[in-house]
């Protein structure tokens, strides 16, 4: 593939070359950026804003003179595009590619570095001229383990974003196998979409979108109807879903900041009965979002007299305890873990805590650590039916584990002794067979030469000792 290394193109060529071939590609066509496609990419889509983008380019000046290239790094350039993280001619340009395309660009000054430059390499007020190869693009990862991607359409307004508890009105278009099954315009408060039938990575996306914003969200089944499906909608279990978002207009929720401590208080009280009304219904990751939004409110907060200082910890203590319930129930048992700690940090002997502890580190097959919880709970109470039976589940794993591991290196002991036993035989084995027919050879050689000498004993005798 020929690149711009060859220092060809200069002022003298390529400016000719893009008055007769290059596209503006600008919105207002100010040919701020010209751009010739050299290879044409595989037909489909072209990148959205927030896409996360892998090319390998060349950028040159008008004098031919190259000041940058990924190339010479010999690893692609990766950045999430239409999001200000690379000039203005890139976030255009790279729009404008299909996956595998290669093209050249030309960059007026105000599309690349401006009357500043981008000193030592680029002087002030510089044309540029790029190749660029668009490698690859992905939606943008809304959430750590890549359950949702998004891939916006329309640019939203502003940088505002609703928060947690904001009224939002939105348009959805739902789509399952490329089938649309639900389009409606809905109002729902962030962080209870449930309550409209709406699916959790919709709600969790909110947080990250502007008004007037149209993005595209891709949900993995965690976040959208899960094991259930949606039987009115068709959908079956663990489908995964892709949705079309406008958000339309919202209105924001009070900042904890923009609270006193009574009302986060009562605010608490209301969202603890929605959390567990989500957790009767089997709607973990809804009420995992309602005892959250508690524990962020109150954390730092510290009462100004007893009183609220206790209710402050005592509320607190029980969003810590049903978090750990929550994740429990969805097997994430390192963070039952950390709210159990939280729990023991305002009551170290908090029985449910202790219980729940255990709970998770036998999930997790650390029976020692297990066994030490379920004791602590029978000290608290000395009644504790259910944290008897638990230490005999982990004295009974404990023994199996012992035993399995008995037999394992019981086994492993014999494999290695049978395998040594076999490379005895074979270094003694073989230097017989090697000496015996050289020594014959030479008692041949021996009786010839000299009649009376007798056989001697084989030379290895010792080696097989």
């Amino acid at each position: 593939m020929a690149t711009l290394e060859d220092e060809s193109l200069t002022s003298q060529s390529c400016i000719p070359l893009f008055a007769s071939e290059g596209i503006d590609i600008t919105a207002n066509k100010d040919k701020g950026v010209c751009k010739i496609v050299k290879s044409h990419g595989t037909e489909g889509d072209r990148p959205m804003i927030g896409d996360k983008v892998y090319v390998h380019y060349t950028g040159k000046l008008l004098n031919g003179k190259k000041f940058d290239s990924s190339y010479d790094r010999k690893e692609p350039f990766v950045f999430n595009v239409g999001k200000g993280q690379v000039i203005k001619a890139w976030d255009i340009g790279v729009c404008s590619m299909q996956k595998g395309e290669v093209c050249l660009l030309l960059c007026k000054p105000e599309y690349g570095y401006g009357s500043a430059g981008s000193p030592p390499k680029v002087p002030p007020n510089s044309t540029l001229l790029f190749e660029v190869e668009l490698l690859s693009f992905r939606g943008e990862e809304l959430t750590e383990d890549g359950g949702i991607l998004r891939r916006i359409k329309v640019k939203g307004e502003g940088y505002n974003n609703p928060n947690e508890g904001a009224t939002v009105h939105v348009h959805l278009e739902g789509r399952c196998d490329g089938c649309l099954f639900e389009k409606r315009d809905v109002t729902f408060v962030v962080g209870e979409s449930e309550d409209k039938s709406i699916p959790l990575g919709v709600d969790r996306a909110m947080e990250k979108m502007q008004k007037g914003e149209c993005c595209l969200l891709y949900l993995k089944p965690k976040y959208g109807y899960g094991k259930e499906g949606k039987p009115e909608y068709n959908i079956g279990p663990n489908a995964e879903l892709l949705y079309e978002v406008t958000l339309k207009d919202f209105q924001k929720a009070k900042e904890s900041w923009e609270m006193d401590l009574n009302d986060k208080l009562d605010q608490a009280v209301l969202v603890k009965q929605k959390g567990t009304h989500y957790f009767k219904a089997g709607r973990y990751h809804h009420a995992i979002i309602q005892y959250q939004r508690i524990i962020s409110w109150l954390e730092m907060e510290c009462g100004v007299g007893k009183e609220q200082q206790q209710a402050i910890q005592a509320i607190l203590l029980v969003a810590h305890l049903n978090l750990a319930l929550c994740y429990l129930r969805l097997r994430e048992y390192s963070q039952t873990v950390e709210n159990c700690n939280k729990v023991m940090e305002l009551d170290s002997e908090n029985e449910k805590a202790l219980y729940r502890r255990g709970e998770a580190r036998l999930l997790q097959n650390e029976f020692s650590l297990a066994l030490v919880d379920f004791q602590q709970v029978l000290q608290v109470n000395p009644s504790n039916r259910a944290a008897r039976c638990q230490i005999a589940a982990c004295q009974r794993k404990m023994r199996e584990h012992h035993e399995r591991d008995k037999k394992i290196y019981a086994n492993m002991f014999q494999r290695f002794a049978e395998h040594d036993a076999k490379v005895s035989l074979l270094m003694c084995a073989k230097p017989q067979k090697m000496y015996s027919n050289a020594e014959c050879f030479k008692q041949e050689r021996r009786q010839q030469e000299k009649p009376y000498l007798q056989c001697v004993e084989p030379v290895n005798k010792t080696l097989c000792d």
